[in-house]
C-alpha cells in the first residue's frame, strides 16, 4: 500500500510545480516523478564516481604539486 507524504512548499518549490504540470500532469505525480528522477540521477552520480575510483592511478611523473606551489609562494615573498 502506498503511503501518503505531506511537502512544505515555498516560493521556488511552486514554481518548480507548475512548471512541470503545465502539460497536464497532476501535483501527485509530478512530485513522484521528480522524486524518482532525483534518485536516479543520485545513484548514477555515485556509480560514476565509484567507477571512477576503481581506476589504476597513473603513474608519478616525478613532480609534487605541494612542493611547486610551496616554492612559488616563497618566490613571491621575496
Amino acid at each position: 500500500m502506498a503511503e501518503t507524504i505531506t511537502i512544505r512548499t515555498d516560493t521556488d518549490t511552486e514554481h518548480a510545480l507548475d512548471v512541470l504540470t503545465q502539460d497536464g500532469t497532476n501535483r501527485s505525480e509530478a512530485i513522484r516523478h521528480a522524486v524518482l528522477q532525483a534518485a536516479l540521477r543520485r545513484e548514477r552520480l555515485a556509480e560514476m564516481k565509484r567507477a571512477f575510483l576503481r581506476r589504476p592511478m597513473p603513474a608519478s611523473d616525478g613532480i609534487n604539486v605541494a612542493e611547486e606551489i610551496a616554492r612559488e609562494r616563497a618566490g613571491e615573498g621575496r
